[in-house]
């Protein structure tokens, strides 16, 4: 990583900028940029803080649920994607576009993406990847360079003679900081010239021949608002063990172009967004700055929350929106707008700002690849802590259980489970809150199709009647106790994961011999520990799979 004396001087910021928000900001960009996770003390070198202000900015970030302090290192959490989220709601363009995306994925068996300009780069906003044992590895809000993906010929055939003269500039310096983007060339950038943009303009599609990666091809095509401005562009991606370049236009480009008309037509009929409520957070920044005191960087928490006030219906907004939607007064909102427009976070149309794409270098990249089972992790392990016994998240496959996480808590007598561990699903408590979780015809498909119910000590239920009434009893009181059926002296409570759309995707449990405590006292002591726990993993869940696909494993 460069030093920050060796990186280009930053433009001028306005007398009104707010300073802690433009370093807030720049922390949360250099753990993007190192995938999530960083020491407090190489924040300070990168951003070249003090290490005193790092500690208040990462304090702060925590308060609001953006990071997670582990000691001496700062890791991002899925609660700063509401950042991104904000911006994605108010283009609008997955919400719209996504259907299109997966089907032509679908019917292609290729990966297909949605890429927005971003100055002189790409950024993915959408992304439907079909999984092989060679995938593709870009998150949400990765940057792509535009000499270098397919769709960028057709974006920079509208370039202006400034814009061509910036992106010249740009690419011809070396980089101030480390970066997820597919890094610029000599070869590419020579390569890349106003009559190769105009020639791909004419034909409605550009290629890339291996110019990001050896072994990968792209077919682009770009997509236009009722306006006839360029929104996004479409790229098909494939492998050269599935095509070389030609035989994936062969095989792709009649369908992209058939897919971009499609969404053209969604665009052009697109119904007016429903306007999502008001946050209203300056009683809550007030508030915290009570209980933490000069820890809490109250101006950088109104700053960031200005940033969520964008969203669907609010695809821009004038000061005096700002202040209402996030009830701070007018000009802390201006400041905050003020800022962030210097930043490039948005663009000023008149009275109003509209957010840019580049909000999603703050955080979303490295969690838009995450999984349920390392979203869950962190709040397994602190609810092991606070009940000192074992808790596990597990799936179900099939008529069994699968475990992905785990936070073990070691005793002289303790429950040896390690993750991928398999269990049947009927003789446990997470198995029970999966399957009373599955619409009728779906549990008695699986537990039809399993092994028979076999006893596994004298208490485990068989029949299946009885198995029938236990499930429709876990289903309505919310969680299933299981004791000594998997095993002689082993309890077990377990409550389900719900996804956004209240499908049961996962279940968690405490484990615990039953000497450890009566059925009672875990109802009462465990059961309101676990609710708890399941209800953050769902927030964090809520947030991560609102404009991303989260994998359950």
């Amino acid at each position: 990583m460069i030093s920050p004396a060796d990186s280009p001087p930053a433009p001028t910021a306005p007398a009104v900028a707010v300073a802690p928000l433009m370093r807030g900001i720049d922390v949360l960009r250099r753990l993007t940029e190192a995938d999530g996770t960083m020491s407090l003390r190489d924040l300070s070198y990168a951003t070249g803080l003090p290490r005193a202000t790092v500690d208040r900015i990462a304090a702060t970030l925590a308060h609001m649920g953006y990071v997670r302090l582990d000691g001496r290192d700062v890791a991002l959490l899925p609660g700063v994607m509401e950042l991104g989220n904000a911006y994605l709601a108010a283009v609008r363009l997955p919400e719209l576009l996504g259907p299109h995306v997966r089907a032509l994925a679908d019917d292609l068996d290729e990966s297909v993406s949605l890429v927005v300009p971003d100055g002189t780069e790409l950024r993915m906003i959408h992304q439907v990847k079909h999984r092989r044992a060679m995938t593709l590895c870009f998150g949400i809000g990765d940057v792509l360079s535009v000499e270098r993906a397919a769709p960028g010929a057709l974006i920079a055939a509208e370039w202006p003679a400034q814009t061509w003269a910036e992106w010249s500039e740009k690419s011809a310096a070396p980089a101030d900081h480390e970066t997820r983007a597919v890094p610029s060339g000599e070869r590419w950038r020579a390569a890349f010239t106003p009559e190769l943009c105009a020639e791909a303009a004419r034909h409605g599609w550009a290629e890339d021949d291996q110019r990001i990666e050896p072994g990968l091809v792209a077919l682009g095509a770009a997509v236009r608002d009722p306006h006839g401005r360029q929104v996004c562009a479409v790229s098909v991606v494939s492998h050269t063990s599935r095509h070389d370049v030609a035989s994936l236009r062969d095989a792709a480009l009649r369908k992209l172009r058939r897919t971009v008309a499609e969404m053209e037509e969604t665009l052009r009929h697109a119904p007016a967004p429903s306007t999502e409520p008001q946050s209203g957070t300056a009683t809550w920044t007030g508030t915290s700055k009570q209980v933490m005191g000069r820890e809490f960087v109250e101006s950088l928490a109104r700053g960031l929350t200005v940033v969520t006030a964008f969203g669907a219906g609010r695809d821009t907004l004038t000061v005096a929106d700002a202040a209402r939607a996030t009830g701070l007064v007018r000009a802390t909102a201006r400041r905050a707008l003020l800022t962030l427009e210097h930043l490039g976070y948005v663009v000023a149309e008149g009275r109003a700002f509209r957010p840019t794409p580049r909000i999603l270098e703050l955080g979303f990249p490295p969690l838009s690849r995450i999984s349920l089972a390392e979203l869950a992790q962190p709040h397994i392990e602190a609810l092991g802590g606070r009940v000192h016994d074992s808790a596990s998240m597990a799936v179900l496959e099939g008529g069994d259980i699968r475990y992905t996480g785990r936070a073990a808590v070691y005793r002289v007598m303790s429950v040896n489970i390690t993750v991928g561990t398999r269990f049947p699903a009927y003789a446990t408590s997470m198995g029970r809150v999966l399957l009373a979780g599955l619409p009728p015809g779906e549990r008695t498909a699986v537990l039809d199709g399993g092994e028979p119910l076999r006893p596994l000590t004298v208490r485990t239920v068989t029949d299946r009647g009885q198995l029938d009434e236990l499930l429709d009893r876990v289903a309505e009181q919310g969680f299933a106790l299981t004791d000594g059926e998997l095993e002689t002296g082993l309890r077990s409570i377990a409550v389900p994961v719900r996804d956004r759309a209240g499908r049961v995707v996962a279940a968690v449990n405490v484990a615990m011999h039953s000497g450890r405590r009566t059925e009672e006292e875990c109802l009462d002591e465990v059961l309101p520990q676990l609710r708890a726990t399941v209800s953050r993993i769902e927030t964090d869940l809520a947030t991560a799979a609102r404009f991303v696909t989260v994998p359950v494993v």
